[in-house]
């Protein structure tokens, strides 16, 4: 007789007998039920946070998960009490650009904050007793700087990247950035020759790992034991790299906006006008990735044997006999650059903004989609996981936060064929001067022009002018497909 299988509830109730018996404790009944698919489907808008002027491009808790910190193009940094929604504390960042990232150094009692934008600005704030913030600038970008990664545990240490492909290592204590290499594109880009740099991720199982990832195919890998203080040696040669092979060498417009370690290593990288691929450590290329596309691998040039060796297509990757990189279907990654991350206590879940507005949640093990939720009017960008607790904070275009815990009484389903759907692409938008990023520019500019530091500036105008872009863009969409 074939046994019925187990439900949520079911687990559930087995879970809270076996933590009655003793044979299940109390901290690992706490990250079993924390990971459980039903709280998933239960994700509801818990509060949203509305103080910013502008669109919100980051959001971070804190080391102990009660406050929030976010940056807009309004230029401020708020601090919020997440769980009542109140401001606790509120002030200019001093950069003259949008806030691409804001995060909260660890072990300083929630009172040093790093910054970078679309100045090309890194900044520092420091949180007096008295609740006053004091910024400074602590280093530049030649162009925007999207990402900053903490190394873990560090209330000092954190590296930053730009679009001038420039990755920087910051110490609080000095003051003085290091600038430890300029990403390198492979020597057969002639087209390119630098990597505009999205996005940086440190490996929190072994920090001195790090990797970086823009606007080309690849994720690299660094180790920065391999560099030398004194300048003595050159940096810029990563000790890896991570791509699908059938993408080596095929689009020259396709770029990672995201990337994301778990706690177990692996490597999450959001694609442009394509998915998110999960790389396990051993299905790094080596120091020469360009062996490994297809079209070398035909021409005989390929000795190495890879892990994967499928030449399909996205569409066609459930079909591939070799294992490769777990791959994550049906967003829409085209029009800004997105982040990408892992949710739950042991990195079981991935999630991700799309331009339809959503939010994506899928099995990190399988790849299949369980939760699709409607979250922002035009696009999601920001999605940040709690650190102790099942709760999600997200952002996009609109002026507010919205967070996310599981409060809803019935369990949610899936749209029927949100699989099916393929990013559309129009190109490398944030490198390429999209028309959404212009008028951004223009609107950038005319604020330089007037004090920074004013607090009575009216974003209205310009933000319904990028919704209206925005608008249109979605319209054409619908024109071709």
């Amino acid at each position: 007789m074939r046994k019925r299988p187990r439900t949520s509830i079911d687990t559930a109730v087995f879970d809270v007998s076996k933590r009655e018996l003793g044979e299940l404790s109390n901290r690992n009944f706490a990250l079993r039920r924390s990971a459980s698919e039903d709280l998933v489907l239960r994700f509801d808008v818990f509060r949203k946070l509305e103080k910013h002027r502008g669109c919100v491009n980051t959001v971070t808790f804190n080391s102990a998960g009660d406050i929030l910190v976010s940056g807009s193009d309004d230029r401020k940094v708020i601090l919020w009490d997440w769980e009542t929604g109140h401001v606790k504390l509120s002030f200019h960042s001093g950069h003259s650009n949008n806030v691409f990232q804001a995060k909260i150094m660890p072990c300083t009692d929630d009172r040093s904050i790093v910054t970078c934008a679309a100045d090309g600005q890194v900044r520092h704030a420091q949180i007096s007793e008295r609740g006053r913030a004091e910024t400074k600038q602590l280093g530049t970008h030649d162009g925007r700087a999207h990402k900053l990664a903490i190394e873990p545990g560090s209330p000092h240490i954190f590296y930053t990247c730009g679009e001038d492909g420039l990755v920087q290592r910051f110490d609080l204590r000095t003051g003085a950035p290091t600038q430890l290499f300029t990403c390198q594109s492979l020597p057969d880009r002639s087209y390119m020759s630098f990597v505009r740099l999205n996005a940086i991720a440190i490996d929190p199982r072994n920090p001195n790992l790090f990797a970086v990832a823009g606007s080309d195919e690849f994720a690299r890998l660094y180790d920065i034991r391999k560099y030398k203080w004194d300048g003595s040696t050159d940096f810029g040669q990563p000790t890896d790299y991570f791509c699908p092979q059938h993408l080596i060498g095929g689009d020259e417009e396709l770029g990672i906006t995201g990337l994301a370690f778990s706690y177990q290593s692996e490597l999450l990288a959001s694609y442009n006008d394509d998915f998110i691929y999960l790389f396990s450590r051993d299905m790094g290329l080596g120091l020469n990735p360009a062996s490994a596309s297809p079209a070398y691998m035909s021409s005989g040039g390929g000795e190495r044997k890879l892990d994967y060796q499928c030449g399909a297509s996205p569409l066609d990757m459930d079909t591939c006999d070799k294992v490769g990189p777990q791959v994550y279907k049906g967003h829409r990654n085209c029009d800004t650059v997105k982040g990408v991350s892992f949710f739950g206590p042991k990195c079981e879940y991935v999630v991700s903004g799309s331009d339809c507005g959503r939010i994506f949640i899928w099995r990190k093990k399988n790849g299949d989609l369980l939760r699709v939720m409607e979250a922002d009017k035009h696009v999601v960008n920001c999605i940040e996981s709690h650190p102790h607790t099942t709760v999600l904070a997200s952002s996009g275009i609109e002026n507010d936060i919205k967070i996310w815990v599981p409060k809803a009484k019935e369990r949610a389903t899936l749209p029927e064929k949100i699989e099916k759907q393929r990013p559309k692409g129009r190109g490398w938008m944030l490198h390429m001067a999209s028309p959404p990023d212009l008028m951004l520019r223009l609107f950038s500019s005319q604020r330089q022009r007037t004090s920074s530091e004013s607090d009575e500036e009216d974003f209205a105008p310009g933000h319904e002018l990028l919704e209206l872009i925005l608008a249109f863009n979605a319209s054409s969409d619908d024109d071709f497909s």
